[in-house]
């Protein structure tokens, strides 16, 4: 196109005040500003569209014929701003969650995020920490909620909250009576774990460097609930955060386990595109997640 939409709004005003000063005075532009654009519009198209009599510009034939395409143009321009402005506002949003983080956590964040905003449409896709770096660096999702610190330069990475991983036993287990694991106990134990690459194992394997080439790994599973009830079931002991645990633990059917002088804190983090707008929906939404862990 060789037209504008600022060229289109100076021909009408010109053709609404027959004047090209006021014209512009109406649009907050210069009178030669309004007067170049306004040439430039029919010399692009080699039409005249008014007729210069002193200093009143008349709508000719052909003017006054394009003077209501250009309104029912303009119309919809206007209606296609409302729309942006409005579904901005809507905050429609795609959250990517780690397995834990999205099955505990960002629910409960929904009911406080949609009473700000009624009509948003939210998406949550629960994956592990990989899959939901990799769904973030594609602009697969808007933000990712993760476990761990995953380093890449196209990455940035925002402290959310901390968490801490716990080892449990079921309650029937020979180690529940015992509490407190001594060194022999970790080495003997037949481990049920998130797969290698989660950031639950991550930490594990973190708090527990130095022991790892001693322990048995008897299953891993990609899902919590899948760990929970093998540990539940007698087939070893697990390690999973808190957050996950915390109701099975006061009803007594899993029992927390010491490790002492093992540090199994761990930090949540929102993980974006360093490259990429930030919307006012996603601002709502960490500010929501962040306001309900105060």
């Amino acid at each position: 196109m060789k037209y504008t939409i600022r060229q289109l709004e100076i021909f009408l005003a010109v053709a609404r005040h027959q004047n090209i000063s006021r014209a512009a005075e109406s649009l907050h532009m210069s009178q030669s500003a309004a007067s170049e654009a306004l040439l430039n519009l029919e010399h692009s198209y080699e039409v005249q569209l008014f007729d210069r009599v002193s200093n009143k510009l008349s709508l000719n034939a052909i003017g006054k014929t394009l003077r209501k395409e250009a309104e029912s143009l303009l119309r919809q321009c206007q209606s296609f701003e409302d729309s942006l402005r409005m579904h901005k506002e809507v905050g429609h949003l795609k959250v990517g969650a780690s397995f834990t983080i999205g099955n505990h956590l960002a629910t409960r964040y929904l009911a406080d995020y949609l009473a700000k905003y009624p009509h948003a449409d939210v998406q949550l896709d629960i994956a592990n920490t990989p899959e939901v770096v990799s769904k973030v660096l594609n602009y697969e999702v808007d933000v990712g909620m993760i476990e761990g610190e995953v380093q890449h330069r196209d990455l940035e990475l925002v402290p959310w909250r901390g968490d801490e991983l716990v080892v449990f036993c079921a309650a029937d287990h020979p180690l529940a009576k015992k509490k407190v694991l001594k060194t022999a106990d970790i080495k003997a134990a037949d481990w049920i774990l998130r797969e290698p690459d989660s950031g639950a194992r991550h930490t594990f394997e973190r708090a527990l460097a130095g022991l790892l080439p001693d322990i048995n790994i008897f299953l891993e599973f990609k899902h919590n609930e899948a760990i929970k009830n093998a540990v539940e079931s007698g087939l070893g002991i697990g390690c999973l955060s808190r957050i996950v645990l915390s109701k099975n633990f006061a009803n007594g059917d899993l029992v927390p386990l010491t490790l002492p002088r093992r540090d199994m804190r761990r930090t949540f983090y929102f993980a974006l595109p360093k490259k990429r707008f930030h919307s006012q929906a996603l601002g709502a939404w960490m500010q929501t997640c962040i306001e309900m862990e105060d």
